[in-house]
C-alpha cells in the first residue's frame, strides 16, 4: 500500500479530521470537496479540488490526475431541505465514484453512510437489520441507503472492496456551531436564554478523535472489507442530560426546555448495535462523555 488516500468531502468536519491525522502520518492526502477549505481547516500538505461529486465530467478529470489506494466519501449536500440536490450529491455522487473506482485496483473503499438508513427500525440497531424504503423519512437517509444498495451491488459484480459505515452522533472541535453540541456550547458561552426540545430522547454520541482512531484501523487493516459497520458507543444518552451536563460545565446559559416541538416521526431512542465493531476494534477505550466536553468546550472557548 502506498499510503495514498482521496478523501471526499475533505474540508467538512470529518474529513478535515481525517487528513489532519493521516498527513501527520505522512500519507499523501487529495481531497474534493464542494466549497474550498475554510482558513481553520485548510492543511497545508493537502491537495486541494473543487469539485462535486455528481458532476461526473469534471469529477472524472480530477481523478484522472491522481494515483490513491483508498477512497474515503464523506461527502453531500448538508442542507437536506433541497430534496433533489439531496440525493443528486449523495447517491449520484457515490455512484460516479464507485463506477469509477470499480475498474481500479484500489486496496479500500470506504463509504460513509448514515444510522438513519435505519429509518424507523427500533434500536439498538443490527446492520444487518431488514431496511425498507417506506421506513426512511427524509430525502438524506433515502439517499444514504440507496447509496449503499449501490455500493454492495457493486462490491459483488466488480470485487470492489468496500467498507459502509454508519455513524451516530459524532461532536468534537471544528465541528459547525448549528450541530447539537456546538449550539448548546455556543449559547452557553453567550449566556443566553435559547429554546430547546423537552429533551427525553436518547441518542447515541461519539467524540470525534475516537471515531478517527477507528477509521484509521478500517484503512490499514488488510482482512476488513464488504462489511458494514455501525459506528458509535452501544451507551444512549438522555439529549436533555447533555445539554444540563455543558450548562454545569460552563456555568452560563439557560435552556428553554420544550419550547421546541418533536417531529411526530422522532424517535424516542436510537442507538447501534456495536458487537462487529467491538470485534474488530477489541479493548477500545472510548473517550467518556466528560472528556470529551471538556475539550470541546474549551476549543469552543478559545475560538471567541
Amino acid at each position: 500500500m502506498k499510503k495514498s488516500i482521496l478523501i471526499c468531502g475533505g474540508t467538512g468536519f470529518l474529513g478535515y479530521h481525517l487528513a489532519k491525522k493521516l498527513q501527520k502520518l505522512n500519507w499523501k492526502v487529495f481531497s474534493i470537496s464542494t466549497n474550498k477549505p475554510t482558513k481553520i481547516r485548510k492543511i497545508k500538505s493537502v491537495k486541494y479540488f473543487s469539485c462535486d461529486v455528481s458532476q461526473k465530467k469534471k469529477l472524472y478529470s480530477i481523478l484522472n490526475k491522481i494515483d490513491v489506494d483508498i477512497v474515503i466519501n464523506f461527502s453531500g449536500y448538508v442542507d437536506h431541505s433541497n430534496k433533489q440536490k439531496t440525493i443528486s450529491s449523495h447517491y449520484t455522487g457515490l455512484k460516479n465514484l464507485t463506477n469509477y473506482y470499480a475498474k481500479k485496483n484500489i486496496f479500500k473503499f470506504i463509504q460513509i453512510g448514515s444510522s438513519l438508513e435505519y429509518g424507523k427500525n427500533k434500536s439498538p440497531h443490527k446492520e444487518n437489520i431488514k431496511i425498507k424504503k417506506n421506513q426512511l423519512n427524509s430525502p438524506y437517509s433515502l439517499s444514504k441507503y440507496l447509496s449503499s444498495e449501490f455500493l454492495i451491488n457493486a462490491g459483488f459484480k466488480h470485487d470492489l472492496p468496500y467498507i459502509i459505515l454508519r455513524p451516530y452522533l459524532i461532536y468534537g472541535p471544528y465541528q459547525d456551531i448549528n450541530r447539537i453540541i456546538p449550539f448548546i456550547i455556543d449559547k452557553c458561552l453567550e449566556d443566553k436564554i435559547f429554546p430547546t426540545s423537552i429533551g427525553h430522547q436518547k441518542r447515541d454520541f461519539l467524540y470525534i478523535n475516537d471515531f478517527i482512531k477507528i477509521i484509521y484501523k478500517l484503512i490499514i487493516d488488510k482482512k476488513i472489507k464488504k462489511k458494514i459497520l455501525n459506528i458509535g458507543t452501544g451507551k444512549p444518552i438522555k439529549i436533555r442530560d447533555i445539554i444540563k451536563l455543558i450548562n454545569k460545565k460552563i456555568g452560563r446559559g439557560r435552556p428553554i426546555y420544550g419550547a421546541i416541538k418533536l417531529r411526530k416521526d422522532e424517535s424516542k431512542i436510537y442507538y447501534p448495535n456495536v458487537k462487529s465493531l467491538k470485534a474488530i476494534i477489541k479493548n477500545f477505550k472510548f473517550t467518556s462523555l466528560n472528556i470529551g466536553l471538556n475539550k470541546t468546550i474549551k476549543y469552543y472557548a478559545k475560538k471567541r
